[in-house]
């Protein structure tokens, strides 16, 4: 079975790959740049595609324009460091992003014959983006059945989010399992231009929650 995987850099997405991988699905990937302050991402991105042996590893570059009033892609916008983690969604959202992305990957796999799409969103440990949530997913899922000529034909891609109501510590536990490199993986929002992390944004809160949780040092953190 074919998947393709929406391949960020991030270590969610790091672990949904090697997932598909270890599932035995042949896999493909799409990496999105959009003008992101956190570039480096996408950089892990591509390193870890050519470990992992993913073909092809397509990289599609949308117009920073796209993507207007996030502090992932406005520098007028800081990035929230020490923010309580609650349910508020921050300024780090970017608006429709992951309907942008599954649009374009479904698209990529329908194109391409791929059965589903794999991407690590996730609703327990995250940031509050409404389009992290199980009746997004659920929702687009169901798109994709009317909106599409194999959904049509009675066989849609499907939407794979194994990670969905995993806590960050269980994903670190399953990464570790699975063989990841960490180091292969970014997740600050706000890393120095060499890629170091801030240690203070929503996602390094989450991901060394995570790592704690799991009782793991996390070997980005030194």
């Amino acid at each position: 079975m074919r998947a393709l995987v929406l391949l960020s850099g991030g270590l969610d997405s790091a672990v949904c790959a090697l997932l598909a991988l270890r599932e035995g699905r042949q896999v493909s990937a799409l990496t999105i740049r959009y003008g992101q302050r956190h570039g480096v991402e996408t950089k892990k991105a591509s390193v870890l595609g050519r470990q992992l042996g993913l073909n092809p590893h397509l990289f599609m570059d949308l117009p920073p324009e796209l993507f207007v009033g996030s502090a992932l892609t406005d520098a007028a916008v800081p990035v929230p460091l020490d923010r309580p983690l609650d349910d508020a969604i921050p300024s780090t959202y970017v608006p429709s992003r992951n309907l942008v992305f599954l649009s374009l990957a479904a698209a990529a796999a329908e194109g391409r014959g791929a059965e589903e799409i794999w991407i690590g969103v996730n609703a327990l440990d995250y940031s509050g983006y409404p389009d992290c949530r199980p009746e997004f997913i659920e929702a687009f899922a169901r798109v994709l059945e009317v909106g599409t000529k194999a959904g049509t034909q009675g066989h849609a891609v499907k939407i794979r989010a194994p990670l969905l109501q995993m806590n960050k510590a269980a994903i670190i536990r399953l990464g570790l399992d699975l063989g990841l490199d960490f180091t292969l993986t970014s997740s600050c929002y706000a890393p120095t231009p060499d890629g170091i992390p801030c240690r203070r944004c929503d996602a390094c809160q989450l991901r060394a929650r995570g790592f704690a949780g799991a009782g793991l040092a996390d070997p980005l953190m030194g």
